[in-house]
């Protein structure tokens, strides 16, 4: 098996080698109930077994973890994260100077888009201190980290955001277990695509069209989320959560509605919440859309369902500030304590190392990656198109 992954040069083609081990679907290669001792999936003893699955025995993500730490990749970087939440703030800062230096004149609406470039900022810090990048000795400190990020700054529930993405890490790409690959208005493999009903099966037909377009909503599918979430009782600081999100939104909205006509504050709001939704899914999808499925009971070892479910997009310093890191999607799933800026440093040792254990390791460009999942969305769709022809 080994020797026959390591001579494989199309991502197809790994695909349908590891369809016979729990792989679903033709592909073509989606802060803080993280406890203080591990980030989800740094568990090394975390292998399920089955005779067909691949196995990493002796454990080689614990080999690869001492290499890791041996660099003193995974040490905490106060200073990095202290320079980078200032410089955060500072452009949240101008954001709100601006508001009041243009007042209520057209430019706010320039004003708006770059606000949601610097609350897709605020929501990498967000992750990144949810995995615990950073952190308090006081877990009370942590929590009140990530309840002003996540809930004052964005209007989120943290703690919404933080079991969704934990249960994302613990099963990515899994077939009902990761709730990244379960979206109402998107399907990631034929059978998702045939079961959908209604408004859903007309948008599933055309997804890779309407995917961008549908993203100017995520930041209101995200919102809805956090309210459900909260309504249910599910976190553990129901009260104090809400209290922040609406100060958030009593904040946000009194500001605009004191500042701007109505009329203006409705387009800056529309247009700041579309273009943080956008930017949030045009750094998002690369990482795993379009990647391989796994069945539900399917045994892939851990390093395994980390690196080949996970894309990374090459390397820039440009790119590495875009998308926050998640570029080394492949680095951060397999550690995600690591600090963000320790993650570039962190890439030839793992490529080298999946490299010499026949892990295919999948890493293209931002256009690239864009091209793969829309083809994929389109071939997910087509047996419903046909089946319209067919009537």
């Amino acid at each position: 098996m080994a020797g026959k992954l390591a001579e494989m040069r199309s991502s197809e083609e790994i695909v349908r080698t590891y369809q016979s081990l729990g792989w679903k679907g033709p592909c073509l290669m989606n802060p803080n109930r993280v406890s203080r001792a591990h980030a989800p999936g740094e568990n090394p003893t975390y292998l399920l077994r089955k005779d067909s699955a691949p196995r990493s025995l002796p454990n080689q993500y614990a080999e690869l973890k001492r290499l890791i730490k041996q660099r003193g990749l995974l040490d905490q970087q106060p200073a990095y994260y202290t320079g980078k939440t200032a410089f955060t703030l500072g452009l949240l800062a101008v954001s709100l100077a601006l508001l009041f230096i243009l007042g209520d004149s057209w430019f706010q609406l320039l004003n708006a888009a770059y606000l949601a470039f610097v609350f897709v900022q605020i929501s990498l810090l967000a992750h990144d201190f949810g995995h615990r990048q950073f952190s308090f000795h006081s877990s009370r400190k942590n929590d009140w980290l990530t309840l002003v990020f996540g809930n004052l700054l964005l209007g989120l529930s943290r703690q919404w955001w933080i079991d969704k993405h934990n249960e994302h890490h613990g099963h990515p790409n899994q077939v009902d277990l990761d709730p990244d690959v379960d979206i109402p208005l998107l399907a990631f493999e034929e059978e998702q695509a045939l079961q959908k009903r209604g408004f859903p099966r007309f948008v599933v037909k055309y997804q890779a069209a309407l995917i961008f377009p549908l993203a100017l909503l995520q930041s209101l599918s995200m919102l809805s989320s956090s309210i459900e979430f909260l309504a249910a009782k599910k976190a553990k600081s129901t009260l104090v959560e809400a209290m922040m999100i609406c100060a958030h939104f009593a904040l946000y909205l009194g500001l605009l509605f004191s500042v701007l006509e109505p009329l203006q504050a409705l387009l800056f709001i529309a247009v700041h919440r579309g273009l943080f939704g956008t930017y949030m899914v045009s750094i998002f999808a690369p990482n795993h859309k379009a990647m391989p499925l796994l069945e539900r009971d399917s045994d892939v070892d851990f390093l395994r369902r980390q690196v080949l479910t996970s894309r990374n997009v090459i390397a820039h310093p440009i790119t590495d500030f875009w998308y926050g890191g998640l570029n080394y999607q492949i680095e951060h799933h397999l550690f995600p304590r690591m600090p963000r800026n320790k993650l570039r440093e962190a890439q030839p040792i793992i490529r080298g190392f999946c490299r010499d254990h026949s892990i295919a390791y999948h890493e293209t460009g931002v256009l690239q990656s864009y091209r793969e999942i829309l083809q994929h969305l389109h071939k997910v769709g087509a047996p419903l198109r046909e089946a319209r022809k067919a009537r």
